[in-house]
């Protein structure tokens, strides 16, 4: 099993699949970093070499900012935006969406789930009698 920056790989994946489950790196990322390590992307985690994995992870160390120190940079990216007020720092604070996107309808994902508003019950209709 290949484990690179505190990840475990999936075993069965392609090499350049598989590098995109590490946080912070992507498709064209993962395509970076097997040429500058000189690793074929089509090989899958299993086959990998001891030497590979350790190509690959020095490269990672030495050119990406990956997992915890990403994290970290991106919550204190948006914990700046919202002490120091501006309106993207507004948006993140009210949980709205930041980038411009409509709030009328839709926006679902970032506003949570609809809170029944007003909806009484209307009072039972009263029971029709059997005579006409």
């Amino acid at each position: 099993m290949a484990r690179i920056a505190g990840v475990d790989l999936p075993r069965e994946k392609r090499v350049d699949v598989g590098l995109t489950y590490i946080f912070g790196i992507g498709r064209t990322t993962s395509n970076q970093i097997l040429k500058k390590s000189g690793v074929e992307g089509s090989t899958r985690v299993k086959n990998l070499s001891e030497d590979e994995i350790v190509k690959l992870r020095e490269t990672i160390e030495r050119d990406c900012k990956v997992e915890g120190d990403l994290r970290k940079e991106v919550t204190m990216n948006i914990k700046r935006l919202v002490d120091t007020g501006t309106y993207r720092g507004l948006r993140h604070r009210k949980s709205l969406p930041v980038r411009g996107q409509r709030t009328r309808t839709n926006a679902r994902t970032r506003k949570g789930r609809r809170a029944a508003i007003g909806k009484a019950r209307k009072p039972a209709a009263p029971a029709p009698s059997g005579k006409p």
